[in-house]
């Protein structure tokens, strides 16, 4: 499947700033089922982009804008062709041993209920690992209703028992992790063929290291393993570590991002 992506970060600045650092982990790698075809990030206002790899592989671009400033919007978009690898994530080096990714996080700690909810999944689940983190993703896919998240992080997740696709991955995470599986949070994109408004948050999953077959993807929020609807941005030990934007203002200022995401099949109609 060829998409195509068009995501803005709109910031409103009340009252003015005198400036501003972004960082941005807007743009996608390739590896085996994904090839980037075309990507480019548009700021509006004057800067040079520097771009480096950050310790978990990602591009990294940041930039810095001097002066007054009401406003700021950053657009990344491009096309991506995809293929449906079952989830598996194959042709992409590796900086990390794999054990750093047993590691817990604010937003990936678990609790007493997390870690009850996995230990009964997984006594009832065959005892292969892969079958195990299914079994993971099927229980919390029936145990969280998707809606808003109020809190990411893991226990509040749970306790609520609702929350976006990046607080369900961060649950999912806080699992496998006391499983004794390694996992690690990705972000990116999801086509929606049925979409007729622009999402206002990237998407969001979980992926998880199998002995002997790699890193796989499990979205508990759809149910399943990444496909070619699905773009992988950036990866982290949560949310927090894979963010597409982040940044800061100079000055006395309050501006939450209205974000618009829309991904659609490359050539189609509008």
């Amino acid at each position: 499947m060829r998409l195509r992506i068009v995501h803005e970060t709109v910031y409103a600045f009340d009252p003015p700033t005198t400036g501003a650092i972004q960082t941005l982990r807007l743009t996608p790698r390739g590896h085996d089922g994904q090839f980037v075809v075309n990507w480019r990030i548009e700021v509006d206002h004057d800067c040079r982009l520097a771009g480096v790899l950050d310790p978990f592989g990602n591009m990294v671009q940041s930039f810095t804008t001097e002066g007054k400033l009401d406003g700021l919007t950053i657009t990344a978009l491009g096309e991506v062709e995809t293929h449906d690898m079952a989830g598996m994530v194959r042709g992409q080096s590796e900086r990390f041993p794999i054990a750093v990714f047993l590691r817990d996080t604010p937003l990936t700690q678990s609790d007493a209920a997390i870690r009850s909810f996995a230990q009964v999944i997984d006594a009832a689940a065959p005892s292969d690992p892969l079958s195990r983190m299914h079994a993971l993703m099927d229980g919390l896919h029936d145990e969280i209703v998707p809606g808003e998240a109020s809190d990411e992080g893991a226990i509040a997740t749970f306790a609520a028992k609702t929350g976006d696709p990046r607080a369900m991955a961060h649950v999912f995470i806080a699992a496998a992790r006391h499983l004794g599986i390694p996992a690690r949070y990705a972000s990116g994109y999801l086509y929606h063929p049925d979409a007729t408004e622009p999402a206002q948050a990237e998407h969001g999953w979980a992926e998880a290291f199998i002995e002997g077959v790699g890193w796989i993807g499990f979205d508990p929020s759809t149910n399943l393993c990444p496909t070619d609807s699905y773009v992988r941005l950036a990866i982290g030990l949560d949310r927090v570590a894979a963010a597409p934007v982040r940044g800061a203002a100079y000055g006395d200022w309050s501006a939450v991002p209205k974000v618009s995401i829309r991904v659609s099949e490359a050539g189609a109609s509008k």
